[in-house]
C-alpha cells in the first residue's frame, strides 16, 4: 500500500517537473465531460451486474467459503485436524481392501 503512495506522490512530482497542471487538467470542461461519461457506463454496467454480483457475494462468498476458512481457523486454533485434512486421511485408506462385489 505505501509503495503505491510512493508512486503516485513520485508520479505527481515528475508531470509537475515537465509543467502539467493537474488541477487545471482535471477542471477543465472536456475532462469534466468525460469523467462524467465514463461514470455513467460504470453506473449502467453495475445495474446490470449487480443482481448477480450481490447474490455471488452473499450466498457463494460469504455464505460458503467465508463461513468454511473461519470454521476451520477456529479448528486450526483448538489443534484439531480442518477439513481437508480429515477428508485427506479417509481418503488415504480407501485402497486398503480388496475388491468385493456387493452381494459378498
Amino acid at each position: 500500500m505505501i509503495k503505491y503512495i510512493i508512486l503516485a506522490v513520485l508520479g505527481i512530482i515528475i508531470l509537475s517537473f515537465f509543467g502539467y497542471d493537474l488541477r487545471a487538467i482535471i477542471e477543465a470542461p472536456t475532462t469534466q465531460s468525460n469523467l462524467n461519461y465514463a461514470w455513467s457506463g460504470v453506473e449502467k454496467v453495475w445495474d446490470y451486474v449487480k443482481g448477480p454480483v450481490t447474490y455471488l457475494y452473499r450466498n457463494v462468498f460469504i455464505g460458503i467459503i467465508w463461513q468454511a476458512f473461519v470454521h476451520n481457523l477456529g479448528r486450526i486454533d483448538a489443534g484439531a485436524p480442518t477439513e481437508i485434512e480429515n477428508a485427506g486421511k479417509r481418503l488415504i485408506h480407501i485402497g486398503d481392501q480388496p475388491y468385493r462385489p456387493i452381494g459378498e
